[in-house]
């Protein structure tokens, strides 16, 4: 499990510091000393087959799976998911989320608007259903959503909240050519403006476009 060669040498702050990370099902060791870095405004891609550990590194890293060892720090300090600090500078999209199949995609993003402190709910829910291709579908229920709509939703509970860090999980899937070029222009956008990445992904393309380095992770035996 190594990383490529960094793609940029800008920024050096770290933001997210694995190191020595190991997780097991079991007596079934899945993650085995896997050490990384991510700065300030820069991303990660993890990489692999289905079942290298991906998913289960991106739980670790917020704090929904516990790891066997290893230390993972943010900005320093220990991430801990019940940390002020933590649920307001990490966003994440990890499993598919279950929406209140009340409340319209325009109230979703509204709510969770309001809930982080946001000044100007409104106009941010506009911006954003627009930025992500929703606004005709504003008043629509998540049921009546296609599936690609419904993944830019779920990316957009994201994007609505205040974050120095985003992890995602195969942040494409089910967005179709034009959604996951919109998707990489955003991810890059959000690096200009100083959030970290860690992703897993199947999509080389996204992949080059947005991530300064990569680590490979293989099935152990």
């Amino acid at each position: 499990m190594n990383p490529k060669a960094s793609k940029s040498g800008g920024k050096s702050s770290a933001r997210l510091s694995v190191k020595d990370l190991q997780h097991k099902y079991g007596d079934r060791p899945v993650i085995e000393g896997l050490t990384f870095t991510l700065a300030a405004g820069q991303a990660i891609a993890l990489v692999g087959p289905n079942g290298a550990g991906k998913t289960t590194v991106l739980k670790c890293i917020v704090g929904s799976a516990e790891p066997a060892a290893g230390t993972i720090l943010l900005d320093g300090l220990p991430i801990d998911e019940r940390a002020e600090s933590v649920r307001r500078d990490v966003a994440t999209l990890l499993d598919d989320l279950d929406f209140f199949p009340d409340l319209t995609a325009a109230e979703h993003l509204d709510l969770l608007a309001r809930a982080h402190g946001n000044p100007e709910p409104e106009d941010l829910v506009d911006t954003l259903l627009d930025d992500i291709g929703l606004l005709t579908a504003a008043d629509q229920l998540p049921g009546s959503l296609s599936s690609g709509q419904r993944r830019r939703l779920a990316l957009a509970t994201a994007l609505v909240r205040p974050r120095k860090l985003m992890v995602l999980d195969e942040p494409e899937a089910r967005l179709d050519t034009d959604g996951v070029q919109w998707l990489s222009d955003r991810l890059i956008e959000e690096k200009k403006s100083g959030t970290s990445i860690l992703f897993a992904s199947h999509d080389p393309a996204l992949v080059e476009a947005v991530a300064d380095s990569v680590v490979t992770l293989t099935p152990l035996p």
